[in-house]
């Protein structure tokens, strides 16, 4: 069969070499001597296929013929190798910047730092300390500075800090420069003496300091606090946790012991907002939307505005944002409906978020999950799907159609939870340490449960607020579900539930996934015939 160079096949192609690039120079440094030969490389294939086209084809009239000569396909060579060195060079400008980063050079000196800037987030807050992120006045660099409970700081807080600068640590068990590194913090400084400084008029305008944006975020941040305050005065210690991780992706205040219990049903990422619970929350918000009727072009755009009013309610955290864009276009993808489209249409957003910050490629797992939660569903969930039962039973039940509807539910969201989870096992695995061996089992329990979970939390929450008696109204549906939950995490907090896989080498990940790819494409063309209904 012949290969014709669509455009968006070409697209799909750029963005690999692109992320091919960032992917090489991240391991092996690249002299810029060899990045102008690879430049003029590609320059001269791009230049030298139009030449031959246009020179040579009889037809070279028309542009359309040359996406179906052979010419087409050095064409793409050309500037493959082109968007190649430009994830090189994308790269290395983002390691320039941060090695001339203007606080760096004071790191690790035994000299006492003092320091003038503005909290551009809200606080982490603690049981003991705190976490601020603080923009340094005249400068773009931002410091993580940890400081006691108390006194509390607010999001646009001016303060002054007294202190010395340090590297961040690279654990054994935990590489915490890289974690900070991706969001463009470089410097650390532990319990210094603070000032709270005058701030100004906080007056909102276009132009300007405090903005449009700055107010509208300061008020969601007060929001999310009345919330949380409003949990925490409405339901148990172990629900209230419970809900915060749920619904505000805030695990503060959830015991160790409550955090254990969660890691060994793999149910843990019901509560944080990583990628894959993005991308499954998306896909089961779809489903649900669909099972309670609505056509599919309403549970697209509902499934949109309910995952962002998510993404708000939690204060817009970068690693949420990222994950919120790819559930986004994940969305997007499928109802664009075919798998080709659907994956060059993942890849462009991927490359599209990577040349914005190269370093996601390496140091952010959510980034990782989240790109293969989404390949999972779009690749393998309809090879799932379409091992499903036979509905034949029902031939002479009247409540056939009830019965079709409710299994076809339950197959959507084992085929959602199962596909996600094959293809994410590896990084799970490579960065927690640890498996679940009833993670499938646990997450078709709770996932289907978890929409509603946040409806009526969110409503009680919400209500909470304004009257204690209105929090109530809508406490009873919430404290069932928390209970089920909670129910079944007991049932399945087993110590064999949960094993741990250390030192595995990189060449059983790209095995598995070889495999992985493998057996899609196979299945794929033994079903074919299926699927076009033969």
């Amino acid at each position: 069969m012949k290969l014709i160079i669509t455009p968006s096949r070409a697209l799909f192609y750029f963005c690999i070499s692109f992320v091919v690039g960032i992917g090489f120079n991240s391991i092996i440094k690249i002299p810029q001597m060899f990045l102008w030969g690879f430049l003029f490389l590609g320059v001269l294939i791009v230049i030298f296929s139009l030449f031959t086209f246009f020179t040579f084809s009889p037809n070279s009239e028309s542009f359309q013929n040359l996406e179906k000569s052979k010419n087409s396909k050095v064409l793409v060579l050309g500037f493959c190798t082109f968007f190649l060195v430009l994830g090189i060079i994308r790269f290395q400008i983002t390691e320039f910047n941060i090695e001339h980063d203007k606080l760096r050079e004071f790191n690790d000196k035994p000299e006492k730092i003092v320091l003038l800037g503005q909290i551009i987030d809200g606080p982490d807050i603690r049981d003991k300390f705190q976490k601020l992120k603080i923009k340094i006045d005249g400068t773009n660099s931002i410091v993580l500075v940890n400081v006691r409970r108390y006194p509390e700081y607010n999001y646009l807080d001016k303060i002054k800090i007294t202190g010395y600068l340090k590297t961040p640590i690279v654990a054994e068990d935990f590489n915490y420069k890289n974690y900070l590194l991706k969001d463009g913090i470089y410097s650390v400084m532990d319990f210094p003496k603070t000032e709270l400084l005058p701030s100004k008029n906080r007056r909102p305008s276009v132009f300007g300091e405090y903005n449009i944006f700055s107010f509208s975020y300061e008020r969601i941040l007060f929001f999310k606090k009345k919330l949380n305050e409003s949990i925490t005065a409405t339901f148990s210690s172990s629900h209230s946790a419970l809900l915060q991780g749920i619904i505000l992706g805030s695990n503060k205040n959830m015991s160790q012991d409550l955090k254990d219990r969660l890691n060994s049903a793999g149910i843990r990422h019901i509560t944080a907002v990583s990628g894959s619970h993005i991308i499954i929350l998306s896909s089961i918000l779809m489903s649900s939307l669909l099972f309670l009727g609505l056509w599919r072009g309403q549970a697209f755009y509902f499934s949109i505005i309910l995952i962002w009013l998510y993404i708000i309610l939690i204060g817009f955290p970068a690693s949420g944002v990222r994950a919120a864009i790819m559930g986004s276009i994940f969305l997007l993808a499928q109802k664009l409906g075919r798998q080709n489209t659907s994956s060059r249409t993942i890849t462009i957003a991927g490359t599209l978020m990577l040349l914005q910050n190269p370093l996601l490629l390496f140091y952010d797992v959510g980034f990782h999950l989240s790109f293969l939660a989404s390949m999972g569903i779009i690749h393998l969930k309809p090879l799932i799907t379409t091992f499903n039962f036979n509905f034949n039973m029902f031939k002479n039940i009247k409540i056939k159609t009830i019965s079709e509807k409710i299994l076809n539910y339950i197959i959507d969201i084992i085929s959602v939870t199962l596909s996600a989870q094959i293809f994410t096992l590896p990084i799970i695995v490579y960065n927690f340490g640890t498996v679940s061996l009833v993670a499938p089992i646990t997450n078709l329990l709770i996932l289907p449960t978890i929409p509603f979970l946040m409806s009526f939390g969110f409503i009680a929450a919400f209500l909470g607020i304004f009257s204690n008696f209105l929090g109530w109204v809508f406490y009873l549906p919430s404290w069932i579900l928390l209970t089920y939950f909670l129910s079944v995490v007991d049932i399945f907090y087993q110590p064999w539930a949960v094993k741990s896989v250390e030192n595995v080498s990189w060449i059983w990940f790209v095995l598995y996934y070889f495999i992985i790819w493998g057996s899609v494409l196979y299945l794929n063309k033994k079903l074919k015939p299926k699927f076009l209904g033969y």
